[in-house]
């Protein structure tokens, strides 16, 4: 991006102050970002280079710019490298997997990684490299042209950046999608704004034409300047902004001479800009010597350290109409002539230059398609498979194309385009293990849509094709169809569907598997989830434990494989063993750089961190899987997570965001299909209530849950107990519910679900005498199981019935150590109530300040920074392992010491940081 001469902004003062906040932000090591959106014309670029200037003469800010490219586009990481080009000398500053991506994707190094956000991490890395010299501003414009792994990898790090002294500022039409980052919405002047400005660039306009101008420009800065000088050139009829624009612009186009007009065209045509292949391709039309120089003199282009630049983007729509067809067929195929040393933009020249079948630029495209994916671009990817196929006029390799297109699409996150592009490759395949695969990607892209139905319907097909039209059964396809099963088994399992789950169970019988394929764990939790639905958990919870032990010694398997059996962990109860499989699972993709997986290793993670009562912990994997969910168009994985969170913030007493999450996942399920977060949800809601008080609504509430989907689901087991304390409380009858806990009790042999299962029946029993015996031994179980929240929960309601039966001394006691645990987990709500039976047991129960309540201090990411930092990880490892940059680490250590009452890292090795 050019910064032109200085002139004075007219109508802009608000928008001016926000770019000057943002820079003044980043002076004083706050980093912000911004995206400037509106119409072509509207000022965009204007305020951009504002801020460039603000930058250099006041705030003594570095700056970096590019601007997006509309034919570089499909060049994975293009606008990314003309970003970042001038300080790649830096890279190797950066941690080594960082580095090592970063330099696959411009094509400088071997592939590292399959995951282009870790290329988005080394983005993030690398300016806050570069602010550590002085406060850095980022400048990108028209980001809306941004090729989609730059794009990617910039708004990774845009939401990020927290102290790192930045300021990012992208310009962009309203088709580009800022993926929640605050925007400076920009609209037309005001109508004496409109008119300053007009007065100060066409001083001499008369009277007339200056209201024509003035009505018809809507404010639009660029149209005030461009119909001022061709306002009087056209008839009455007005017309539609850009094309007005547009039209104006084609008048001073058509008073050039003709090789100024091809030079434009040419220009147009490589809108990269590069000057010497623009001059050599003018050189190949028989163009004069001084065609470029007679546009430049025009002040239609800018020719400046070997760029040619359009005046505006809405130039170069104007020269393409201007010409005709023939003249930009003969333009493109120049620039094909002379950038033979540059395949990946030859390729498309080639492409713009075909008027029907081509092999030679579908061949060329198909190889630049393989350039893009060594470097992961998977959506260059697609459009290069994508446009090869349109240009293929043999049915067979057009299909081919069009498949490898389809899939490189919805690794990119392209759902509807894969989509598309399956539907229109099965059209000519006739493989059959090709058809397969394309029906497991439509199962892939019905998943991410919010059908898991019809994917799992997809999946049985595919595995059916597999399976039925080999000659023998093989390793490779046995395996293939196995995976296809297992993937249909757990979208059958999200929508609580006994009868898909079972018919993936059966499928996978058939196909005898064999140890060496390594797909007896997974095999063996579908086949035990389709009977824990079908016969119970009695006969399927001893299978079910054999894998999570299998999952547990088996530290090196696949991330797919150790996730299943975590998820099997919470199926069992076993949530140490949960915890330990995920938390080692997500260490393992952070150290890979393998982002894809984190979503759900930190699912199964903040779910046994959450049964475990570590709350604190809980929240913070949750937050933090939320946002890599969000970078990986992961929706799926983001509403479970939403919906453990809504759990948290009920049992906190916070029942406004609680609900709004629950709200959140609701909706989710509406659209999917998928019941796992709605029992999430629902148990929120019903805990909320039951925390104030409302029996009757979260009886209500949990007593619905068994005529829907959520019945099918974990959770409904694990929150028998709060509709049996429900029911208790408004001496209803509880039989159902303490059936099936009891059912699931017996067959998990654990103490902690003895324990809760003790207090279930505590609850129910009128004797004094035998409730009193059946609390004392659920206190007892508690004391080996290691839950403290259930824990805290039995001697609370132990504590009262204790109270009710006049054993105050003893009720006391109960009731202190629950308060104590209730405020250590800020379960404010339980918390008040076990304060409030302390007084009515004659005791006072004023709040303290423990040493655990220092750590509801700290943010969930300060927790997750202090804890790191304890182990004497430095802040360039902890920023690698958290996704975040070292001065944000840094930041967030400074915040927290005080809270914690040290002054350097080193005595947090001596602080208790347990949840």
């Amino acid at each position: 991006m050019a910064v032109g001469a200085r002139t004075t902004l007219r109508g802009r003062a608000a928008e001016q102050a926000a770019l000057d906040a943002l820079l003044a932000d980043a002076a004083v090591g706050r980093s912000g970002v911004l995206v400037v959106r509106g119409e072509p014309g509207i000022g965009k670029t204007a305020l951009l280079e504002y801020a460039d200037q603000r930058a250099r003469d006041t705030h003594g800010t570095a700056v970096v710019a590019a601007t997006g490219i509309e034919t570089e586009a499909e060049i994975p990481f293009a606008s990314l490298h003309l970003l970042l080009h001038p300080v790649l000398d830096r890279v190797d500053s950066l941690p080594a997997p960082q580095a090592a991506a970063l330099k696959a994707a411009f094509g400088t190094g071997p592939g590292s990684t399959d995951d282009q956000l870790m290329v988005g991490l080394a983005v993030l890395s690398l300016l806050a490299e570069l602010a550590s010299d002085a406060p850095l501003l980022c400048l990108v414009d028209d980001a809306h042209w941004l090729d989609h792994a730059s794009a990617r990898a910039l708004l990774f790090a845009a939401r990020r950046l927290q102290a790192e002294s930045i300021a990012l500022v992208l310009g962009a039409r309203p088709g580009f999608d800022p993926a929640g980052l605050p925007e400076l919405r920009l609209t037309g002047l005001d109508a004496d704004s409109s008119a300053q400005l007009l007065a100060d660039r066409s001083p001499r306009l008369g009277p007339p034409l200056r209201r024509r101008v003035l009505a018809e420009s809507a404010g639009n800065p660029l149209a005030l300047l461009e119909l001022a000088r061709t306002g009087d050139a056209y008839g009455p009829e007005p017309l539609p902004l850009p094309r007005r624009i547009q039209e104006a612009y084609g008048a001073r186009i058509a008073e050039l001479p003709a090789d100024a007009r091809t030079a434009l065209l040419v220009a147009a045509a490589e809108d990269g800009g590069d000057l010497d292949a623009i001059l050599r391709a003018l050189t190949e039309l028989g163009a004069g010597h001084d065609a470029l120089g007679e546009a430049e003199r025009a002040g239609l282009v800018r020719v400046d350290a070997g760029r040619v630049r359009f005046v505006h983007p809405l130039m170069r729509g104007a020269v393409f109409r201007a010409d005709s067809y023939e003249a930009r067929l003969a333009a493109h195929r120049a620039l094909a002539a002379v950038l033979r040393g540059q395949p990946d933009r030859r390729a498309w020249h080639l492409a713009a230059a075909a008027t029907g079948p081509d092999e030679e630029a579908a061949a060329a495209l198909e190889q630049a398609a393989g350039r893009a994916q060594e470097r992961h671009g998977h959506a260059g990817t697609a459009a290069a498979l994508e446009r090869s196929a349109a240009l293929t006029a043999d049915p067979a390799p057009r299909a081919r194309r069009l498949a490898a297109a389809a899939q490189a699409a919805a690794d990119a996150g392209q759902t509807a385009r894969a989509k598309s592009l399956a539907e229109a490759a099965a059209r000519d395949i006739t493989d059959p293990r090709t058809r397969a695969r394309l029906q497991a990607l439509r199962a892939r892209t019905a998943f991410d849509d919010g059908d898991p139905g019809t994917a799992h319907d997809l999946l049985l097909g595919a595995a059916d094709t597999v399976t039925c039209t080999a000659a023998e059964s093989t390793g490779e396809t046995r395996v293939a169809a196995g995976m296809m099963l297992v993937d249909a088994a757990r979208n059958a399992w999200q929508l609580g569907d006994t009868d898909r789950l079972r018919a993936a169970a059966d499928r996978l019988a058939t196909l005898r598997l064999r140890p060496e394929d390594g797909l007896d764990p997974a095999v063996a939790a579908v086949t035990g989830a389709a009977v824990f639905l079908e016969a119970g958990p009695a006969t399927a919870l001893p299978a079910l434990r054999t894998l999570v032990a299998d999952g547990r010694r088996n530290a090196s398997g696949a991330p797919a494989l150790r996730i299943n059996a975590a998820f099997v962990a919470g199926l069992v109860g076993d949530f140490d063993a949960g915890r330990e499989i995920s938390a080692a699972v997500a260490a393992d993709c952070r150290a890979r750089g393998d982002l894809g997986w984190l979503p759900l290793a930190h699912l199964t993670l903040a779910a046994s961190e959450l049964y475990l009562g570590r709350f604190r912990d809980a929240e913070a994997t949750a937050v933090e899987g939320l946002q890599v969910a969000a970078d990986t168009g992961q929706p799926n994985r983001a509403g479970y997570l939403q919906g453990m969170l809504a759990w948290i913030l009920a049992v906190r007493g916070d029942q406004s965001r609680s609900a709004q999450l629950a709200a959140r996942c609701h909706d989710h399920f509406d659209a999917t299909g998928i019941a796992n977060s709605l029992a999430w949800a629902e148990w929120a809601l019903a805990l909320g209530d039951l925390g104030q008080g409302r029996f009757a609504e979260a009886l209500d509430r949990l007593d619905a849950t068994r005529s829907g989907p959520v019945r099918r689901q974990i959770q409904s087991v694990y929150f028998a107990p709060d509709r049996i304390e429900a029911a208790s409380r408004l001496a209803l009858p509880a039989d159902a519910p303490l059936a099936e806990f009891t059912e699931w009790a017996d067959a998990s042999g654990l103490a902690w679900a003895d324990a809760v299962l003790h207090r279930c029946r505590a609850l129910l029993e009128p004797d004094w005498a035998t409730a009193h015996d059946l609390f004392g031994a659920a206190v007892r179980l508690h004391a080996e199981s290691g839950r403290p929240w259930e824990a805290a929960r039995t001697r609370l309601l132990f504590g009262e019935r204790l109270r009710r039966e006049r054993h105050k001394t003893d009720a006391r006691l109960h009731l202190s150590a629950a308060l104590d645990t209730f405020e250590r987990l800020g379960a404010t709500p339980w918390a008040d109530r076990a304060r409030a039976e302390l007084r009515a047991a004659g005791a006072t129960a004023p709040r303290t300040a423990r040493a655990t309540d220092t750590l509801a201090r700290l943010s969930p990411q300060e927790l997750q920074i202090v804890r790191l930092a304890a182990t004497g990880m430095t802040n360039r490892d902890i920023a690698a392992q958290l996704f975040l940059s070292p001065k944000t680490i840094g930041y967030h250590l400074y915040r927290a010491f005080p809270k914690l009452n040290v002054s350097s890292r080193a005595q947090l090795a001596g602080l208790d940081l347990t949840d």
